[in-house]
């Protein structure tokens, strides 16, 4: 099996399992993304609730909680390995930037970005996964997921690292999304104008909404 591991621990093996790990969170997104936009319904969190609590109760969807934290942890681990490879490879800097002549400032940041991300994401696990997951607040009937989204909400603080961390989200995304169809070798030039158009619209569309429900809440167009 050593011809795998060299596979899988070389640049390309590396890049393909981001390229996986990525779509499947990619995946994901639509999912989490939809079930929070419910409480744009304005029903009192009524119809997000029952969602979530679908969403906890259902085992199928709990097995690929856990498939998905690990997919989470790899593409964290794998980007790392990724960045500290490429700037090993190139020791020295360039006398001088051109800018976006070969590349896009977001696609050169990738490093910056994803840690912004998994700042964003240790803030958003510690405010509701890990109170619905592993306390008795959700669960012993204390308050509902909806209530707990208030609550954090009111604070202008969580409301402005959301923001950020769902701009930074936007931009990882534009070149997360081309960059994984090309990894994974899905090119054609009938279909990659659609792919690069499909992934902007997504980088901006899924951010947008998940930046909204704070600022929603925050300001009370949602009760």
């Amino acid at each position: 099996m050593s011809w795998v591991t060299k596979t899988l621990t070389s640049s390309l093996g590396r890049k393909l399992i981001m390229a996986v790990t990525g779509l499947s969170l990619i995946a994901f997104l639509v999912v989490h993304c939809a079930i929070n936009a419910c409480i744009f319904l304005n029903d009192g969190g009524h119809t997000f609730n029952e969602a979530a609590e679908f969403m906890a109760h259902n085992l199928f969807i709990r097995i690929s909680e856990v498939g998905l934290m690990a997919g989470l942890l790899i593409h964290i681990v794998d980007g790392l390995m990724l960045w500290k490879s490429n700037n090993e490879k190139r020791p020295v800097k360039y006398a001088v930037v051109k800018g976006e002549a070969n590349s896009t400032w977001y696609s050169r940041s990738m490093g910056l970005l994803g840690s912004l991300l998994l700042i964003f994401l240790v803030v958003h696990l510690r405010h509701f996964w890990v109170v619905s997951r592993f306390t008795d607040v959700i669960s012993g009937g204390q308050k509902t997921l909806f209530q707990e989204m208030v609550e954090v909400f009111a604070n202008p603080i969580p409301v402005v690292l959301y923001v950020v961390g769902c701009l930074s989200l936007a931009y990882h995304l534009l070149h997360g999304f081309q960059s994984a169809f090309q990894t994974m070798g899905w090119n054609h030039p009938k279909y990659t104008p659609f792919v690069k158009c499909l992934g902007a619209g997504f980088s901006i569309l899924i951010p947008l909404i998940f930046a909204a429900m704070p600022i929603a809440m925050h300001l009370g167009w949602i009760k």
